[in-house]
């Protein structure tokens, strides 16, 4: 039997039938990335799942502390979620690649703004200067900036239950960090204590420390006298409307947030790569002498036994107060390196900077900073800088920003006792080499203020 001749088909089957295949592709596209979107769901949900809200005591203190004390174990889960991130990456961009090259059109269109908004995150710990660093984001008028806002989630969530402290904190913080830099303020009413109603709350803390926060229209007319835990500065206003202070963050042209309970700079890479955000994290160190020093001024409380073991002969520092000290120093420097390092996802996105060549060149590393973040510097922030960097004397109080910098930054040298000066080189002696501090050989090198502990570097920062 002779086979029956093909019959040539209709070109709008043909361009059909493509189309069909294309919309496949992408429905399995999609397939693809809802599986693994709920694989990382569900391992992050075993972590949230042990959280644990809860209320605690708010002494004067607590209320304006910013010190996390957190003891970051070493394990591998920290290693493993991180691959995980990457790995999700990578596979979310093959996605992206291959739908593309099958003619169908992006699957993340909402990911590609074509915004020049830049999310700047100094990343910092107690003590480092980042209040008052924090200013110079804080007096530029069209950037929102949020003081500490992942304070609430260390004082409402317990990470106990968690095998790992730094793990589930890293977690929980970047995950928070990523919905504020979108604006997402709603985020945070999970975790204000009391919680506020109808998006309203008089528990911000440290509201006055944001100026975008306490203008305009945010700034609500202030009804009726009430007690408000943390309220703006130098005008009266009602609670805070979150709502409000969303729409006031979308209509600005940058966003701008302190933390200094970000520790692990490899669990911003989340962030880093996500095309909704243009990131710029500036790393501000300072040197850990001095830190201590400042520390045991500010929380008097947590250092006494360090105080009375320097002063007084007392017993030794405990062994897990040293090894407290010993993890914080490691958890920065080992950012510091990923950071210096330059990898292909941090390139032009990290600036490591330390507190003391901000505080001799106020207003030029400031220009730094700002060039680094790709932001243009008014006017305005020029003249709080020269202003408040040449204060007669240190301002008003251990959290004030304005002093006279540049005599400042190495008074603590007088303060701190050798004894405690020499644990802290023991210590955190890899990461005072890499930010270029000094030893002090004895108390008297310690003490003479003419004899610089600060190496001289060329910046540190990467383009």
């Amino acid at each position: 039997m002779d086979k029956l001749p093909i019959m040539p088909m209709d070109l709008r089957d043909v361009l059909r039938s493509v189309r069909m295949k294309a919309k496949y592709a992408l429905f399995l596209g999609f397939v693809v990335v809802l599986v693994i979107i709920e694989k990382e769901n569900k391992i992050i949900s075993k972590v949230s799942d042990k959280l644990n809200l809860k209320q605690m005591p708010q002494s004067l203190y607590e209320v304006n502390s910013t010190d996390t004390n957190v003891v970051y174990s070493e394990n591998g889960s920290l290693l493993s979620l991180s691959e995980l991130d990457s790995a999700f990456s990578q596979l979310r961009t093959q996605l992206v690649n291959v739908t593309l090259q099958l003619g169908g059109n992006n699957p993340f269109p909402q990911d590609f703004p074509k915004s020049q908004r830049r999310h700047i995150l100094l990343m910092a710990t107690t003590r480092t200067g980042s209040s008052f660093v924090g200013e110079f984001f804080n007096q530029q008028g069209n950037i929102f900036y949020l003081f500490e806002p992942l304070w609430h989630i260390e004082r409402t969530v317990s990470f106990e239950s968690i095998g790992s402290n730094a793990v589930g904190s890293a977690i929980v913080y970047r995950d928070v960090l990523q919905q504020l830099l979108l604006c997402d303020l709603h985020i945070l009413e999970n975790f204000i204590s009391p919680p506020p109603e109808n998006h309203l709350t008089r528990f911000m803390f440290r509201r006055g420390s944001s100026k975008s926060l306490c203008e305009e229209p945010v700034c609500t007319p202030f009804v009726k006298k009430m007690f408000e835990k943390y309220h703006c500065k130098n005008r009266r206003c009602g609670p805070l409307n979150m709502t409000l202070a969303m729409e006031a963050c979308m209509k600005k042209d940058h966003i701008a947030i302190k933390a200094v309970r970000i520790h692990q700079l490899e669990y911003l890479r989340t962030l880093v790569e996500d095309p909704r955000l243009d990131m710029r994290i500036i790393q501000l160190v300072r040197d850990p002498r001095a830190v201590l020093a400042s520390r045991m001024v500010a929380f008097s409380g947590k250092y006494e036994s360090w105080k009375k073991w320097a002063l007084e002969g007392a017993a030794p520092i405990r062994e897990d107060e040293v090894q407290k000290l010993r993890g914080n120093c490691e958890s920065i420097r080992t950012s510091a390196e990923l950071g210096l390092r330059q990898p292909s996802w941090l390139r032009g996105r990290y600036m490591l900077i330390r507190y003391e060549d901000i505080a001799r060149s106020p207003l030029q590393k400031a220009k730094e900073m700002y060039k680094f973040a790709g932001v243009t510097m008014t006017p305005q922030v020029e003249e709080w800088i020269i202003k408040n960097t040449q204060a007669s004397q240190d301002g008003n109080g251990i959290y004030s920003t304005q002093k006279n910098s540049s005599e400042q930054f190495d008074k603590w040298r007088l303060s701190i006792p050798y004894k405690l000066a020499q644990v802290v080189q023991d210590v955190c002696k890899p990461g005072m080499e890499l930010f270029g501090y000094k030893l002090a050989n004895d108390a008297e090198m310690l003490t003479n203020r003419s004899i610089s502990l600060l190496e001289e570097r060329v910046n540190f920062w990467v383009t």
